[in-house]
């Protein structure tokens, strides 16, 4: 017997995004924020419409935006009162760096405290440093360049043999494998 698997069509057509443009960012101080977006990680602040009523600033750089809106009452909203210990899991911005040993020595010689980590794939190192900045966001910097983006219809299929056997194929991780076998499984139904 033969199986045809036909190709699920989307009704829903992709919004016309072209990129990210800016991260909006509660902060406790404008200016302490400022300065640390342009000493540590070299934004430049730019031109802020008139019309705004609230004190904030605009930076930019590497074709992203960083968007300032001052609230000093933040504690009274947010958890970020306590310095969290730095968690590469938690939430983050992440940007991409040439030298990663340099950004490390940076932090050091500013009296930074940071955390490092390391992702390998097939060969391939990822090296990461995460740290906060003033309001408690934390900031990753990486080499994520060397871990090249591939799609998940790029990924084999291995078929499992029970549900207990969770060998995945070489070529992709534990989650990507679980993804291609669910969308296999929902086209699978759809052609009966």
């Amino acid at each position: 017997m033969m199986i045809e698997i036909e190709e699920v069509s989307n009704n829903y057509e992709a919004l016309p995004l072209l990129s990210l443009n800016h991260v909006s960012l509660l902060c406790r101080s404008v200016w302490d924020s400022m300065r640390f977006y342009e000493e540590v990680l070299g934004f430049v602040p730019i031109k802020r419409p008139s019309s705004f009523k609230f004190n904030g600033a605009w930076l930019y750089n590497y074709g992203i935006g960083i968007h300032l809106i001052e609230n000093p009452s933040i504690d009274d909203f947010d958890t970020i009162v306590e310095p969290r210990p730095i968690n590469p899991k938690d939430n983050h911005i992440s940007f991409q760096c040439r030298d990663v040993g340099l950004v490390k020595r940076r932090l050091e010689d500013m009296g930074m405290k940071y955390v490092t980590a390391v992702v390998e794939d097939e060969g391939n190192r990822v090296d990461q440093v995460f740290f906060h900045d003033p309001d408690g966001y934390m900031v990753e910097l990486c080499n994520c360049e060397n871990i090249p983006i591939l799609p998940l219809s790029s990924c084999s299929l291995k078929p499992r043999l029970s549900s207990f056997d969770r060998a995945a194929p070489a070529k992709c991780g534990f989650m990507e494998n679980a993804m291609m076998e669910s969308l296999s499984m929902e086209m699978l139904n759809i052609s009966f």
